[in-house]
């Protein structure tokens, strides 16, 4: 394999593989990206056996055709390196090695088969449909904080991905908050569909997505692929029944509350600084037309902040944890929130009330 090419076309698809690499790996080869020429394309690909990244781009002059794996941060580094606009040149040779010119630089590194290389397998998807990157982005963005992080319940260490009639609705929960956003598609599936996906896989998937144009989405038994003319990602899918979320989301709820959301956020934050550093927890204290926050730790330190709301219900004290109050308040992008309850008993629900595409559901806790 041999070609040379400018280094920003390079520099592109290795900057979308090479994230998924981890530093430490149980196999040599999944330290390295595959790259590889065919038919005046480069491509480039790599993978941690959970999730793939291939990224492509057209070569505008053709090279000798073949494939190798290379060191995925030492070859990143190298093209960061270089200087803007300079041309990279890629010789392979016979002893496992390849030769990359630019200018008066040069490096040798070593390399492995491209036969190596472990591929995601591959399957038939059941179902595809399509949807704008932008859209599933803000979809991401507004629920992935919620993900439970090592849970012995591994099905909740990731996100759930529905599909029902012109909709797609994805869920995360820790089983002490559920973050739930859903964006139009064009769809008309028999029944519906549920996919878990791992959370790397969403960390993933929300660094390569972008604002502009459609993407495909594939829903296979075992796997979820995404396509677009830069790349393709393919994720495994987690194997496990996720918890029926819709028994969480609280309804019926008699205590409204609205506010600013940047007042709210602005109040709670500096409510937290005082908060137990451990339990985080906060006292809401809802009154006519104010909410009172209240934090106290073992130091006999204390804060206290009023915020003017629109409330007219009766006197409600609850507890809840602010920092999965201050997520919310980041999540949501209006300028209005608001915050329905039954009791102080009972779970609280956030929302934008100008869309309502997103709602967060948090459970409240002893003080």
């Amino acid at each position: 394999m041999k070609f040379t090419v400018a280094r920003e076309v390079l520099l592109k698809p290795l900057q979308l593989a090479a994230g998924v690499v981890e530093r430490r790996q149980t196999l040599p080869v999944l330290g390295n990206v595959l790259v590889s020429l065919q038919g005046g394309e480069l491509r480039v690909a790599a993978t941690d056996l959970e999730v793939e990244i291939r990224g492509t781009v057209p070569l505008p002059e053709a090279g000798d055709q073949g494939a190798i794996t290379i060191p995925a941060r030492k070859l990143l580094d190298i093209c960061r390196a270089l200087p803007e606009g300079a041309a990279v040149s890629l010789a392979a040779d016979t002893e496992h090695r390849i030769k990359i010119q630019s200018g008066r630089s040069r490096f040798m590194l070593s390399t492995l088969p491209a036969e190596e290389f472990p591929e995601v397998e591959r399957e038939v998807g059941q179902f595809s449909f399509f949807i704008d990157q932008g859209a599933l982005k803000r979809v991401l963005e507004a629920t992935s904080f919620a993900m439970a992080q090592q849970d012995v319940r591994y099905y909740l260490n990731g996100m759930l991905w529905e599909i029902t009639s012109g909709r797609l609705r994805v869920v995360a929960t820790d089983g002490h908050r559920l973050a739930l956003a859903n964006a139009a598609v064009e769809v008309a599936p028999e029944k519906r569909i549920q996919a878990i996906l791992p959370r790397k896989g969403i960390s993933e998937l929300n660094r390569l997505l972008g604002q502009d144009g459609e993407i495909k989405v594939t829903m296979g038994t075992n796997h979820l692929s995404i396509e677009c003319p830069d790349y393709r990602f393919t994720t495994k899918l987690v194997d496990g029944a996720y918890p029926d979320y819709e028994r969480v989301v609280p309804i019926g709820g008699t205590k409204v509350l609205e506010g600013e959301r940047e007042t709210f956020r602005q109040a709670f934050s500096r409510t937290a600084i005082l908060s137990n550093e451990k339990y985080r927890g906060v006292r809401l204290e809802m009154e006519s037309g104010k909410l009172v926050v209240v934090a106290n730790n073992p130091d006999q330190e204390s804060a206290e902040e009023e915020v003017p709301v629109a409330y007219s219900g009766e006197r409600l004290e609850v507890g809840f944890n602010v920092g999965y109050l201050l997520d919310v308040f980041n999540a949501l992008s209006g300028s209005r929130v608001r915050l329905v309850l039954s009791d102080a008993n009972s779970s609280v629900l956030l929302m934008d009330p100008e869309t309502e595409q997103a709602l967060y559901v948090i459970m409240p806790m002893r003080l």
